[in-house]
C-alpha cells in the first residue's frame, strides 16, 4: 500500500548516511537487544512536486523520557508540515523530536509521526535513521500499492492483492440476461446487507450463507475476496428517503441484536476462515451528521435527530467492534466522496467524527483497515481536462460553478488527501482506500477530448470535465453515467482496489412513490422532474425515469451504464 524504506542496515557499524557523514553506532548497554531501534519509513502518498510519508520508530533499547531521530535527503526535498512530532530540516538533514505529550517511549515501545514535503526531479529514500544518535536498522519490507505483509492481526496489508474476488451470481444472471450484459457479468460486485432479512435471503432469494458458501465454490485453490455491504442502522440515510431503513432512530438495540450479531455470528463460522472477508459499514451515514445538520442550509430534522442521539456514532462501532474481531474479516468505513466532503468546512471535520465512531463501543481504529469512498456515486475517477490548480483570465477553477470552491475535482485525489487525513487523526498508517468505479466512467459521445474554451472559467471547467452531470449534488439514476475502471487491485497510492460496491443496474431509488414492505421511502432527486434543493444547488435532478424502488432491478440503467462505460466495453 505504500512506499517502503527496505535497506537493513547492520547494527553497530559505521554507516555512510545520505548526506556521506559518517555515523558511528552505539554499543547497546548490556541486557538490551542488538538491534537498538527500527524504522518503517512509508511514502503514502507521492504526486508530481510532492508526498506524504508516515514513519514508525521502534525503541529497543532503554526507555526515553524524550527522543530525536535524524535522517538526510539525498535529494532536494523539504517537509512543509508535519504531525506528532516537531520536524526541523537544515539543508539535507531533518530531525524530528518528540511533542511534550509522547516523549515517553518505552523499552520495546513504538511512536509514529508523518509529514508532508516537496520535491523535484526523483524521491529517494533516505538510507540512514539515527534514535537519540543511535543508528538504526531499517524495516525490510518494499512497499507500492497491494502489498500483502501480514499485520500482527494475521490479516494481509491488501485483502485484494493476489486474491479473486467473488462473483454474485444472481447479480451475474440479470446482467448476463441483458442484450450485451455478458460482457460484464463476470464482474465482481457487493452483496447488500440492507436490512435483517436480508441476512437468510429475501423471497427465495441468497442469504449470507449462501452467498459465502458459494464464495468457498469460487474460491477452489486461490485466495478469495467477499464484499458485503453492512448498512441497516438506525434511522438510515436521514438525508436521503429513497434508502430509509426498516429501523426507527432510537432501534439501536435491534440493530446490535438482531442485525450485527447474526451476521458477526455467520463471519466468524470456521468454515469461512479461509476467504477474506470485506465488510463496507454503513453507506453514506456519518458523512450526514456533519453536512445535514445544525445551521446549514441541507440541515434536515432527521439528521438532527441523529446527531442528538448518537445512535449512527454507536452502531457504526458497535459494527466495527464485532466484525473487526474476526480474523479473516477487513472493515472499510464509508467516507462519502469528492463532492460531499471536499469542501474545508467538512474535510477535517469527517475525519475527526469517523475517529469518534471507530474508538466508540468498544471499537478501536484496528478495527478499521480503511475507507471507501464513493458509494453508490458517481464522482469521476480522474479530470484529466483540468486541475484544481488551474485559473483562466485570473480566476481560479476554485471559482468555477462546478467546483464551487471545493478543493478537490474528482475521486482518486480525494481518496488519497482524505486518507493522509484520516493517519493524522490517529488512524493507522496501514489503511488503504477502496474507490466504486462502478458507475462513474462517464464515456459515450459526451466524453470531452480535451480541455474546454477558456473565455472563462466555467467554460473551460464545464467543456472538460468528464463528469457530466448537472450538478455534483445529483446521487439517483444519472442520465449519462457509465461503468467506470473495471475492479482491479492496488491501481494507484494508497487505494487497495477499484471495486464495484455497487451492483450496476440495481436502482438508487423509485421515480415514483411506490408502496412497498422494504421501508423505503420516495425522494424527489430521483424523480426526472424534480427542479432540486439546496442539496444540489436547486437544479434539476438529472435522474432516469421509470426507475424501481432502490436495490430492483432496473434494466434502462443497466443499458445507460454499458453504452456510456469508460474504458469501453
Amino acid at each position: 500500500m505504500s512506499r517502503t524504506r527496505t535497506a537493513i542496515l547492520a547494527a553497530l557499524a559505521l554507516v555512510a548516511g545520505a548526506s556521506g557523514t559518517a555515523v558511528a553506532a552505539v554499543a547497546p548497554e548490556p541486557g538490551i537487544a542488538a538491534v537498538p531501534c527500527t524504522v518503517d519509513y512509508k511514502v503514502q502518498n507521492q504526486w508530481d512536486t510532492g508526498f506524504t510519508t508516515a514513519v514508525t520508530v521502534t525503541n529497543n533499547g532503554a526507555a526515553k523520557s524524550s527522543w530525536a531521530v535524524k535522517w538526510s535527503y539525498a535529494g532536494n526535498q523539504k517537509v512543509t508540515s508535519g504531525w506528532n512530532a516537531k520536524i526541523s530540516q537544515i539543508g539535507t538533514a531533518v530531525t524530528a523530536a518528540n511533542e511534550s505529550y509522547n516523549g515517553s517511549l518505552a523499552s520495546g515501545g513504538s511512536v509514529s509521526f508523518g509529514f508532508n514535503a516537496s520535491y523535484s526531479g526523483t524521491n529517494a529514500l533516505p538510507t540512514t535513521f539515527t534514535l537519540d544518535g543511535v543508528t538504526c536498522n531499517v524495516d525490510d519490507g518494499s512497499g507500492g500499492g497491494g502489498g500483502t505483509d501480514p499485520d500482527p492481526s494475521g490479516k494481509v496489508d491488501n485483502p485484494y492483492a493476489g486474491a479473486k474476488v467473488y462473483v454474485n451470481p444472481e447479480w451475474s444472471a440479470k446482467a448476463a440476461a441483458e442484450t450485451g450484459g455478458s460482457r460484464v457479468a463476470s464482474q465482481p460486485t457487493g452483496v447488500w446487507l440492507d436490512r435483517i432479512a436480508a441476512i437468510n435471503g429475501v423471497n427465495g432469494g441468497m442469504g449470507l450463507r449462501a452467498h459465502l458458501d458459494a464464495a468457498l465454490a469460487q474460491k477452489g485453490s486461490s485466495e478469495e475476496v467477499v464484499q458485503l455491504v453492512v448498512y441497516d442502522l438506525p434511522g438510515r440515510d436521514c438525508a436521503a428517503l429513497a434508502s430509509n431503513g426498516e429501523l426507527g432512530p432510537t432501534e439501536i438495540d435491534k440493530y446490535k441484536t438482531q442485525f450485527i450479531d447474526p451476521i458477526a455470528a455467520i463471519l466468524a463460522d470456521s468454515k469461512y476462515a479461509s476467504l477474506r472477508i470485506v465488510t463496507t459499514i454503513e453507506i453514506d451515514s456519518l458523512p450526514n451528521l456533519v453536512t445535514n445538520t445544525g445551521s446549514r442550509a441541507t440541515a434536515t430534522p432527521a439528521c438532527d435527530t441523529m446527531l442528538a442521539n448518537g445512535n449512527y456514532v454507536k452502531g457504526v462501532g458497535y459494527a466495527l467492534n464485532k466484525l473487526g474481531a474476526i480474523p479473516n474479516v477487513y472493515n472499510y468505513l464509508d467516507a462519502g466522496h469528492h463532492g460531499w466532503i471536499g469542501w474545508d468546512d467538512n474535510f477535517a471535520p469527517s475525519a475527526t467524527l469517523f475517529k469518534q465512531a471507530a474508538t466508540s463501543e468498544g471499537a478501536t481504529v484496528g478495527d478499521v483497515h480503511g475507507f471507501i469512498t464513493n458509494t453508490a456515486n458517481y464522482s469521476a475517477l480522474k479530470e484529466n481536462n483540468f486541475t484544481i490548480n488551474d485559473s483562466v483570465n485570473g480566476t481560479s477553477v476554485r471559482q468555477s460553478k462546478w467546483v464551487d470552491w471545493n478543493r478537490y475535482v474528482d475521486e482518486l485525489s480525494f481518496a488519497q488527501a482524505f486518507r493522509s487525513q484520516l493517519v493524522s487523526v490517529g488512524f493507522d498508517s496501514g489503511i488503504g482506500m477502496l474507490i466504486d468505479t462502478s458507475r462513474n466512467g462517464w464515456g459515450g459521445t459526451a466524453r470531452p477530448t480535451g480541455p474546454g474554451a477558456t473565455t472563462s472559467v466555467d467554460t473551460y471547467v464545464n467543456g472538460g470535465r468528464y463528469d457530466r452531470r448537472i450538478h455534483v449534488g445529483n446521487w439517483c439514476n444519472q442520465s449519462g453515467a457509465g461503468l467506470g475502471e473495471r475492479p482491479q487491485a492496488a491501481p494507484a497510492t494508497g487505494i487497495d482496489a477499484y471495486v464495484w460496491m455497487k451492483p450496476p443496474g440495481e436502482s438508487d431509488g423509485s421515480s415514483s412513490a411506490i408502496a412497498n414492505d422494504e421501508g423505503k421511502g420516495f425522494d424527489r432527486m430521483c424523480d426526472p422532474t424534480y427542479t432540486g434543493n439546496a442539496r444540489n444547488g436547486n437544479s434539476m435532478s438529472g435522474a432516469l425515469p421509470n426507475a424501481p424502488l432502490s436495490g430492483h432491478w432496473f434494466s434502462a440503467q443497466f443499458q445507460e451504464l454499458m453504452k456510456n462505460a469508460y474504458p469501453a466495453l
